[in-house]
């Protein structure tokens, strides 16, 4: 879907008013039309009316509610979804934009794989905008949403389409034009570098793991040491020997939305040319019980020589992030961020609306990172991280066992992986918003494209 800036609109054919003034209403609408809104107007902040010019939508503002506007957007979208355009006309600057955003976010369809998908694809092609905005913020909200786009493509494709190499050459060809630097990693490199995290998952699985390095470094970047981004690459994950039940099953062709998260936040910021030195590291396998699948009990030499001692082949993730982490210290990084859907104990404590943070970062980071999870709605809640939960993580027969207690699972987890990085750090867990079973508003059902607005506007505004 296109949307255009417009200095006056050429139609009132499907109508979108967005204001909080009534009088904005008066001047925009025929009087009948208008009228009605007014005797409307303190009813709903959501209303429609169905004219023979098409649709009258009135969306008014709800200040002290940001994210109401993108999910007042996503109802627009419900009903526009089958026409060709619309008009939106606003009084408002950031609601304006945060209301396109969320049109853009709810245009969004996954329907590659039907065999009538014409007849089910949205026809809405375009939105003329009369609004005190400017071209170049359209144009970075349409940036930043087709990064979005990208990660939910990924994370919904099944793995029969989605193997650790598929997925380094969709990185790859999303690059090819731009001057962000690919190289991958495949199977005899990692196995030089002794990576032995992310080849004991591996060797379940009859394909290759790879491993992606990928650095986005402008000429003028505002930090002189780059930031660092791990993302979980596990492109399906059975459990290993500590098999999933079938219900633990469904949906595991996402647990690769953090990789997929960390390389859209790096492809939004070289779209709209954001100055920040940026590398990300994705560490792709499957974790797959085959005939030589790792299993409890073994003890693994990881890529900076601590040996871990398996308790659970179903906590993998942290196995081949670990790696990862470890690698990024060569970069001396002035700060190291990693995304996963790691824990059912993160969904169990917040639900699948926020995701989790922590780690031994300042204070600063931690509160920056908030903020702009506040202002995207791409929420994040940072839970407690002392030293207590790293004296779970410690093995009588090798340095450090892969699974905590019963409890606070979420934080064990990410004590063991804050071992291997030695540079400030921050962990975030995203299983829960990352992949939806159901629609929310204009975050749809499936893969939700979680983390890439909160980290492109958290690496936007860091200070």
């Amino acid at each position: 879907m296109q949307v255009n800036l417009l200095k006056k609109p050429v139609s009132t054919q499907n109508l979108i008013l967005l204001t909080d003034q009534i009088q904005f209403v008066y001047q925009n609408l025929e009087k009948e039309t208008a009228q009605y809104f007014e005797k409307e107007w303190e009813k709903e902040a959501f209303q429609f009316l169905k004219t023979p010019k098409g649709y009258t939508f009135l969306v008014k503002i709800e200040k002290n509610n940001k994210d109401a506007v993108r999910k007042a957007a996503n109802k627009v979208h419900g009903y526009l979804s089958q026409l060709e355009n619309a008009i939106l006309i606003s009084d408002q600057n950031a609601m304006t934009l945060r209301f396109i955003e969320g049109l853009l976010l709810s245009d969004y369809q996954f329907i590659k794989y039907l065999t009538e998908a014409e007849k089910k694809k949205f026809k809405l092609q375009s939105i003329d905008v009369v609004a005190p905005i400017s071209k170049s913020e359209i144009v970075e909200i349409q940036n930043i949403i087709q990064s979005v786009y990208w990660v939910r493509d990924q994370v919904n494709e099944p793995a029969s389409h989605l193997s650790a190499e598929k997925l380094a050459h969709e990185i790859e060809k999303l690059f090819e034009k731009t001057e962000v630097k690919v190289e991958v990693l495949h199977q005899s490199k990692i196995e030089a570098l002794k990576m032995g995290g992310l080849l004991a998952v591996n060797k379940g699985s009859i394909a290759p793991a790879t491993f992606s390095i990928v650095e986005y470094k402008p000429k003028k970047a505002k930090n002189e040491k780059p930031i660092v981004l791990v993302g979980k690459g596990v492109v399906y994950d059975t459990g290993g020997l500590n098999i999933k039940t079938a219900n633990y099953m469904d949906g595991m062709k996402s647990d690769m939305a953090g990789a997929a998260a960390m390389i859209g936040a790096i492809d939004a910021l070289q779209k709209n040319n954001i100055p920040i030195h940026v590398i990300g590291l994705i560490p792709s396998t499957d974790n797959r019980p085959g005939g030589e699948a790792f299993a409890s009990g073994d003890i693994i030499k990881m890529y900076d020589g601590t040996t871990v001692e398996v308790l659970n082949t179903d906590a993998e993730g942290r196995m081949i992030l670990a790696d990862a982490l470890a690698y990024a210290n060569k970069y001396k990084p002035e700060l190291v961020i990693d995304a996963a859907t790691l824990t059912g104990s993160a969904v169990r404590a917040l639900g699948n609306r926020v995701s989790i943070s922590m780690g031994n970062a300042k204070d600063k980071y931690f509160k920056q990172l908030y903020d702009a999870g506040i202002e995207t709605h791409d929420r994040v809640f940072r839970f407690p991280f002392w030293e207590e939960w790293a004296e779970e993580m410690k093995s009588d027969v090798a340095d450090l066992k892969n699974l905590g207690g019963a409890n606070a699972g979420m934080i064990t987890a990410g004590k063991f992986l804050e071992h291997f990085v030695k540079y400030p750090y921050i962990h975030m867990d995203i299983a829960g918003p990352a992949y939806l079973e159901a629609a929310d508003s204009y975050n749809g059902k499936g893969g939700t494209g979680a983390g890439v607005r909160l980290l492109y506007q958290f690496l936007k505004n860091l200070k």
